[in-house]
Order: structure tokens, then C-alpha cells, then sequence
């Protein structure tokens, strides 16, 4: 929903009725992840997508009726149980489509989700897809709003978005009707929507231009930061959400790091990036690259022994920063950083897709019943 907030809101500030599509499950390969979503607005146009364009257009008709009946619909596109295909993914998976209609009337806490997510605050929203009637249960990190039917099972789920927030999380949970565990009565899909990841540049060069441009395009919080105030400014920097003025080291040690923060050092300059890594790499971080040669980086290696880090610290640095691709421009190399950023998130090899084998996409092989509200 993040990727189509503008027009969501434009929609339900009008008033009147828009169709919301999201990805609720996804099982072998899929094109996109649970979260996606499209929506259709009022005059008919379309923002965003559930599929990358296989289904859409089915889609896209069963919002128009939704919006007309005003009651949600769960849809699943792949393979039917006949091993006919239908409306099918070009990929050969399967995805879960929840439809709903959504206003003032039948989601009024929607507006509070999205001024949340627009301030960079937690939240999550829970909604039944199967074995209750229709509910929604909004989750912040200090209270609830909604109800999905009873005190366990809203008990329950809100333990486990709260548990999904800390971790960005998105997908279905599976419940007993008054929120046991270890049953497959309920389905709730909990949409998280934590604040964005954080990537953190250093170094104010060309490089980081088209890094933080790379970084605004994955979803992430871009923060740029150099010691040298003449070159590092917003208007140098205009695709970065923050300039700071520190020395690196010192800027790190003293903000926050989680295991979602990508940090990409581009000062290669040792008296820059030797105190900032040794700092980096006893954060939490996901991610840690320095860019430089590979004898700058062996050089780097020996300053950072001495300075006391470990073999096991030293093994999470990535250098020579980004994937081989041959890249040369500021633009190419960031591509090459992005790559192995993604590939190091989801478990990638890296390798071309047509040097590889199995699936493209991760998904469930979980298939549960694709009945809505079956009670």
C-alpha cells in the first residue's frame, strides 16, 4: 500500500468508494510480494499493480464490482484446481488477491494508518481473509483500534504484528477462532508498515549521488554524511531525506542502526573509512560495503586487525563494494551496489538467472482454501 499511498489518500478524501487490491499470499513463484498493491479509483484510473501485468486487468474488473457491491472478494490467480489455467501468472505461480472496497464509511481508521505511515511511525493493519466475517485490527507499537472479533484472537494478532513491525514484516498469520495457536481455522493478513529502512552514504562524491538516487528508488531513508561542509550540501544532494556534517565515525556511533540499515562507505580514504568501519562493523547492520581497490582494501583489512576487530567482523564487509558487472559510471556502480544490497537481503547467489536452476521468485507451498469468510 506504500507505493500507492498518494492516490489512496487522494481517493479516500473524495469520499466516495475506491477499489483496494493486494497481494495476501503468494505460493511457488510469484512476480510480487504479499503487500503489493493496485488501486482504482472513482474515475477508473489505476495506480499500481499486484502481478507486474499478468493479472491486472482481471483485477482491475473485480475492483469495479467490489466498489459496486461494496463488500470485499478474495480471488486466487495461477493454476485452479483442474490444473487449468484461467487468469494465469506468466511465472507459473499463485497469488491470493484480497479486493476490498474502501471509504470513509467502511475503513474511518484509514485515515490514521496513513497519517502514521506518512509521519515514519509503525503501524500495522490486520484483516481477516478467511474463516470470520469481514474485520480489520490496526496495531500500533502502544495501542489498538478496531476489533477482529474477539479478545483472543485480537490478543494474539496484536503480539504478532507488534513482533512484525520490528522487523518490517508483511505476510499471513494462522489462528485458532479465539486466536489459539497451531490451528488453521483463521486467516488474518497483517500488513506491516514500519518506518522505511535506513541507507546510510559516506562520502560526498558523484558516487553517492547516484547511490542515494538508487537507495530513494529501493524504499530506503537515505542519509548522507562527510566531514568536509563545502561538499556536502542539499543542494549537491538533492535525492538524499538527510545532509549531515560530522565526521563519519562519530555520526554512526551516535545514531540508530537496525538489522535493516544499509551501511555504503565511499569516502576510501583511510583517515574516513577505517575509524567509520570499525564502528559499522559492530552495529547491527544488514549491510556494510566500502568501496576502494583490492589493495586499498587489504591495506584496510591490516588497519582494522590492528585497530582489534575480529575475523568473524571482518567477514560481514563487502569489499570491493557491489557485484561484478562491469560497471565504470557512477550510475553502473551504483547498480552493481544495489544488486548485491538486494542479493544479500533475499539470499541471492548473484549468478545470472539463466546460469541457475529452481525458482525465480520465493512463495508458500502452503496453499490454504481460497473461500473468504468461510464460517
Amino acid at each position: 500500500m506504500r507505493d500507492v499511498l498518494t492516490e489512496l489518500k487522494r481517493g479516500y478524501a473524495s469520499g466516495r468508494t475506491i477499489g483496494l487490491a493486494t497481494v495476501v499470499g503468494t505460493y511457488r513463484s510469484a512476480p510480487r510480494q504479499p503487500g503489493a498493491a493496485m488501486v482504482v479509483a472513482p474515475d477508473g484510473s489505476v495506480a499500481g499493480s499486484v502481478s507486474g501485468g499478468c493479472v491486472e486487468g482481471a483485477v482491475y474488473e473485480l475492483a469495479q464490482d467490489v466498489m459496486a457491491r461494496r463488500e470485499p472478494e478474495l480471488v486466487r490467480y495461477g493454476v485452479s484446481d483442474d490444473d487449468a489455467i484461467a487468469v494465469g501468472l506468466t511465472c507459473g505461480g499463485i497469488i491470493d488477491v484480497l479486493v476490498e472496497p474502501i471509504d470513509t464509511g467502511l475503513f474511518p481508521e484509514l485515515g490514521k494508518v496513513i497519517e502514521a505511515i506518512e509521519e515514519h511511525r509503525p503501524v500495522a493493519v490486520a484483516t481477516v481473509v478467511r474463516g470470520l466475517a469481514p474485520a480489520r485490527l490496526m496495531v500500533w507499537p502502544d495501542r489498538t483500534d478496531g476489533s477482529l472479533g474477539s479478545a483472543g484472537l485480537d490478543s494474539a494478532v496484536t503480539d504478532d504484528a507488534r513482533g512484525m513491525l520490528e522487523h518490517g514484516a508483511t505476510g499471513l498469520r494462522r489462528y485458532g477462532r479465539r486466536g489459539q495457536r497451531r490451528r488453521d481455522e483463521v486467516e488474518v493478513f497483517v500488513h506491516s508498515f514500519a518506518p522505511a529502512p535506513r541507507m546510510l552514504i559516506f562520502g560526498a562524491i558523484d558516487y553517492a549521488s547516484a547511490m542515494a538516487r538508487m537507495g530513494r528508488l529501493l524504499g530506503y531513508r537515505v542519509t548522507l554524511c562527510d566531514a568536509r561542509a563545502v561538499f556536502t550540501t542539499p543542494a549537491r544532494f538533492p535525492d538524499v531525506d538527510e545532509v549531515v556534517v560530522d565526521w563519519p565515525h562519530r555520526y554512526l556511533a551516535g545514531t540508530e542502526v537496525d538489522a535493516r540499515t544499509v551501511i555504503c562507505v565511499l569516502t576510501h580514504d583511510p583517515k574516513f573509512d577505517v575509524p567509520l568501519l570499525e564502528v559499522a562493523l559492530r552495529t547491527p547492520a544488514g549491510y556494510i560495503g566500502a568501496m576502494g581497490s583490492r589493495r586499498t582494501h587489504s591495506d584496510r583489512l591490516a588497519r582494522l586487525r590492528e585497530a582489534g576487530l575480529t575475523d568473524a567482523e571482518l567477514s560481514r564487509l563487502a569489499s570491493p563494494i557491489g557485484l561484478d558487472i562491469g560497471a565504470r559510471t557512477p550510475e553502473e556502480t551504483a547498480v552493481s551496489i544495489a544488486a548485491e544490497i538486494v542479493a544479500n537481503r533475499w539470499g541471492g547467489s548473484g549468478q545470472p538467472l539463466s546460469a541457475t536452476a529452481g525458482r525465480i521468485h520465493g512463495g508458500d507451498d502452503h496453499l490454504p482454501p481460497v473461500s473468504m469468510y468461510d464460517q
